[in-house]
């Protein structure tokens, strides 16, 4: 059962940016669930995806894994023999807990779940890469790279899943999905307190990109196709397909 989460309901003093650290890892699940709307439908359609996009004796690769929960929902539906998944994460206290959570949850497809920057990651052999909402924390000019070689790794026929949060380019439109998530997050138990403060300290990491910017970039890294397949205010998920039968 996740602990609920409260960092935020009393005044901060000097608010910092963002990090994923021991307290955020505790009250995660339920961080994530009031905060994102779709995040279950994403997960279980990632597990959807995963039945029709990984081969037997491929890989899948889990970038920005936090907890766990993309790498449990591809577990769970890939049936496909001699298949590994391997989850990354640079939070220690996320890949302890995400060790944790797969080894409650026996299952014959092995995961190796690795504490690391995931632009050092080599990808080889890869049926499916998924960025569950992970790419909106890497600096900007690190995102086109990481794609290219994910590409590069993907086999022909491939899959990557690339869930984001959206910034738009029509100002009003923007503006109106924006005050809906707010909205959301109202709906869900969060004050205006911590409504606030929680942005404060993420404006500075979570660096948002448009729909358009995100097929742009990976028409550029090799991709041909790319689809928005998700969407719910300003957050959702592209699937993109390297072309070539595996």
């Amino acid at each position: 059962m996740s602990n609920r989460d409260t960092l935020f309901s009393a005044p901060i003093d000097k608010l910092g940016d963002w990090t994923f650290d021991e307290r955020v890892a505790e009250v995660f699940p339920d961080m994530i669930q009031r905060s994102v709307p779709g995040y279950s439908n994403i997960i279980s359609m990632i597990g959807m995806l995963a039945e029709r996009f990984v081969k037997p004796h491929t890989r899948v690769y889990d970038l920005g894994c936090s907890l766990g929960a993309a790498t449990l929902s591809v577990r769970r539906s890939v049936q496909a023999e001699g298949c590994k998944i391997i989850a990354v994460d640079n939070s220690p206290a996320m890949v302890e807990r995400c060790r944790r959570h797969i080894d409650a949850f026996r299952a014959s497809t092995p995961v190796e779940v690795i504490e690391a920057d995931i632009r050092d990651i080599n990808i080889e052999n890869a049926s499916m890469v998924v960025l569950n909402f992970t790419l909106q924390f890497l600096a900007p000019d690190d995102r086109l790279a990481l794609l290219e070689r994910i590409y590069q790794g993907l086999n022909p026929g491939g899959a990557l899943v690339l869930s984001e949060k959206f910034s738009f380019e029509n100002a009003e439109v923007g503006e109106l999905l924006f005050n809906m998530h707010h909205d959301f997050k109202r709906a869900n138990g969060y004050s205006e307190l911590e409504i606030s403060q929680k942005r404060s300290m993420l404006e500075n990491v979570m660096l948002t990109d448009s729909v358009e910017t995100h097929k742009a970039r990976l028409r550029q890294a090799g991709f041909q196709h790319s689809e928005l397949w998700f969407q719910c205010f300003n957050f959702g998920s592209l699937v993109a397909l390297k072309a070539g039968t595996a």
